[in-house]
């Protein structure tokens, strides 16, 4: 059976008199590549902030390997194992490809400002740093400015920045925004292989690509959640057609990452 990782009970935020997300409860698993999809307004960005604190909730809860985090900050929740990419890429431009990963793996460690601390603590970090580097398959740009590295190159740094803090959720907002196809395939195969170790939440709007990575799909409409199932379930959904795409959406979800 698989493993429930994250996992949130009648969440909701609302801003004044506007809910932004109403009564969500949704279960993440570890080992699936779970994606969240919806027209804009729909809740997504709200309900992936609420995850990673970025926002507290209005009312329900968030629990995290069967423990109460609601309203814990990001950087709390960071240190717990729930990482955050933004869907503007977050890099350090001016730096090397591996200075970026090195700063990454080094805030996670215990009092991470002392200049003077024990040479083991350098070793541990730059294990940290070779394994992100090769785990999102970006270690060939290591000396690099990154600055000069192409978009999807770049949002390779931003998931190894990710992996060097050592999470084991990873909430992707928009990884492939932005990208040509020769790039977003290979971030498609590499968010799958991160996935047999991890539980990869993203929101994403290429519908190939959704289909494409997607183990397991919710949709949101008006802040609550319309739909959940796998890619099948969802494409074959008139309740999705209907309030997600319209009825130019038969087309589009009858076709995307079809055989």
């Amino acid at each position: 059976m698989s493993e429930v990782v994250l996992k949130t009970e009648g969440v909701s935020k609302n801003f004044g008199g506007l809910y932004a997300v109403r009564n969500v409860s949704v279960a993440f698993e570890h080992g699936r590549v779970e994606v969240i999809i919806g027209p804009n307004g729909a809740g997504k960005t709200t309900l992936i902030n609420l995850l990673s604190g970025d926002l507290a909730p209005t009312d329900g809860r968030i629990v995290y390997r069967g423990r109460d985090v609601t309203g814990l900050p990001a950087h709390r929740l960071s240190k717990k194992g729930i990482g955050r990419s933004y869907q503007i890429t977050n890099i350090f431009p001016q730096f090397t490809v591996h200075r970026n990963v090195w700063l990454a793996s080094q805030s996670r460690l215990p009092s991470c400002m002392r200049f003077l601390r024990p040479a083991g603590r350098y070793r541990q970090v730059a294990e940290r740093v070779d394994r992100a580097l090769s785990l999102a398959e970006i270690a060939h740009r290591a000396g690099d400015v990154a600055a000069q590295i192409s978009h999807g190159e770049q949002r390779r740094l931003e998931i190894a920045m990710l992996l060097a803090a050592e999470p084991d959720v990873l909430l992707l907002d928009e990884p492939l925004a932005g990208m040509g196809a020769e790039e977003t395939g290979g971030i498609v195969t590499l968010i799958r292989s991160l996935a047999r170790d991890h539980c990869v939440v993203l929101i994403e709007h290429d519908m190939d690509a959704v289909f494409a990575v997607a183990d397991y799909l919710t949709v949101m409409v008006g802040g609550s959640i319309l739909e959940s199932g796998p890619p099948d379930v969802i494409r074959a959904s008139e309740d999705v057609r209907r309030a997600y795409l319209g009825d130019s959406s038969t087309a589009v979800l009858a076709g995307a990452a079809a055989p």
